[in-house]
């Protein structure tokens, strides 16, 4: 019920990124019920069935993604103060974002076995003069424990997902959490080598912390200054410095750059390993063996080329994000390009992994467009609707990923309003750091894509 209110309740723009969800649920929902159709109507290919079901686990993987990113951003379920007196911690929220979740899968999943019982011919009568029979099996009864089975695993599969990321977990720096591990018994700092009674720590004062004070006791502020700061009390301070443009605009507001990302080494490497497992399928001028969607064909290790090269760029992606940003502030940057080097380099791990997989998709997109034949099969409509759905949910997600790092740095943004920074300025900030993505992750798509597609195309 509380799930329920919270959706309710909730705004317009919260409400469309959940529509996003259902209907990206429902397209996942409708191809694996199309692959279960095809099953039933050619049960002595039981390969191209599995084919087509494991072709069905990208847009799973599109949408699960998707929905992520909106339970990530939904102000309905964010901690805030006063909601743990009631019992709405953070385990409890965590559960409202999942279930949140798994029912706006749950309708998608619905609207899918809704459209695909009127294609067959189940509910009205069949449309389409019965184009769509061969494909969905019309003419056999629809076995609905498999049918169910599948419509289930994306509300499942993605509310497990958003349980799992957004568990409750400790995010102090590693150095905080060893800091409190070192506090001993009764809050004294230091660990003993053997066990300390009760009155142990009450006598004499005796277990005492670095510095010489008692633990829990306030250093003295009149003792802790020297005595050349207490003969200069009376001396007048000093003028200020010259500030420069940043400092004018306020230097601690900007945001803070984080430690860079540890993936990029490995998605270089992953992705190095794609393109040479292409390149090796390449040489061996092997036949192809393996149907890809849209009448192209490859090789097994074309396939699993692909596969690495996708991945390779999602995990690389973060840190050429930051990468990206650090190079916005090199050689003497003003206050324009410090604030957008800084803002790149502090969201690089929100922003970062969404943006490598769309450049991922891009790719392969772009690939499959310079492979198509137009005298060869043409493109069916359930390649288009996984290509479709698959392009759109990656967009929707970064999308949904920029929104969230807007909310983030809401805080810098209006300290910096506060401190005179004009809004044409942080305007130009953000085309400034979308021009410099855009710079970067172009023509890497590119070569991506054109190496990718030439296995395939000698």
């Amino acid at each position: 019920m509380l799930a329920l209110r919270l959706m309710r309740g909730a705004r317009p723009a919260v409400q469309l990124r959940r529509l996003l969800v259902a209907l990206a649920s429902a397209g996942t929902g409708f191809l694996l019920l199309c692959a279960l159709g095809h099953a039933m109507s050619h049960p002595g290919d039981p390969s191209g069935a599995l084919l087509r079901l494991a072709w069905c686990l990208t847009p799973l993987a599109a949408t699960v993604h998707l929905s992520l990113a909106v339970a990530r951003t939904d102000p309905g379920t964010r901690p805030r103060p006063g909601l743990a007196a009631i019992g709405l911690g953070p385990a409890r929220l965590m559960a409202v974002s999942a279930t949140t979740t798994a029912l706006s899968c749950t309708l998608g999943s619905l609207l899918a076995l809704l459209f695909f019982l009127h294609l067959r011919g189940d509910l009205t009568g069949m449309p389409f003069d019965g184009a769509a029979a061969d494909f969905l099996a019309a003419d056999a009864p629809l076995p609905w424990p498999a049918a169910l089975t599948l419509l289930g695993l994306v509300p499942a599969i993605a509310s497990a997902t958003v349980g799992y990321v957004l568990r409750p977990r400790d995010d102090r720096p590693a150095a905080a959490k060893r800091q409190a591990r070192a506090y001993g018994r009764f809050g004294a700092y230091g660990r003993t080598a053997a066990r300390e009674t009760f009155g142990s720590y009450g006598r004499f004062r005796a277990h005492r912390p670095p510095g010489g004070r008692a633990a829990g006791v306030a250093p003295d502020p009149a003792r802790a200054r020297t005595p050349q700061a207490r003969a200069g009390e009376g001396t007048p301070a000093a003028p200020p410095a010259e500030v420069s443009q940043t400092e004018d605009l306020g230097g601690e507001a900007l945001p803070t750059p984080r430690e860079a990302p540890k993936g990029l080494p490995w998605g270089i490497a992953v992705l190095a390993a794609g393109l040479a497992v292409e390149a090796y399928a390449n040489r061996q001028g092997t036949a192809p063996a393996a149907p890809l969607p849209g009448g192209l064909a490859g090789t097994p290790s074309v396939l699993i080329g692909w596969l690495l090269t996708a991945v390779g760029l999602a995990v690389a992606g973060p840190g050429l994000t930051h990468l990206c940003g650090r190079l916005l502030q090199s050689t003497h940057p003003g206050a324009l390009r410090l604030l957008a080097g800084r803002v790149l380099m502090s969201e690089a791990a929100r922003i970062g992994r969404p943006l490598g997989i769309v450049c991922a998709v891009t790719s392969g997109v772009y690939a499959m467009a310079t492979l198509y034949d137009p005298t060869g099969p043409d493109v069916g409509p359930l390649t288009t609707l996984g290509l479709l759905l698959v392009t759109s949910c990656t967009i929707a997600t970064l999308l949904t990923a920029a929104v969230e790092a807007k909310h983030a740095r809401s805080d810098t943004t209006a300290a910096l309003l506060r401190l005179g920074a004009p809004a044409t300025m942080l305007r130009s900030a953000a085309a400034l750091r979308a021009g410099a993505l855009l710079a970067l992750f172009g023509p890497l798509t590119l070569v991506v894509a054109e190496l990718a597609a030439l296995p395939l195309t000698s």
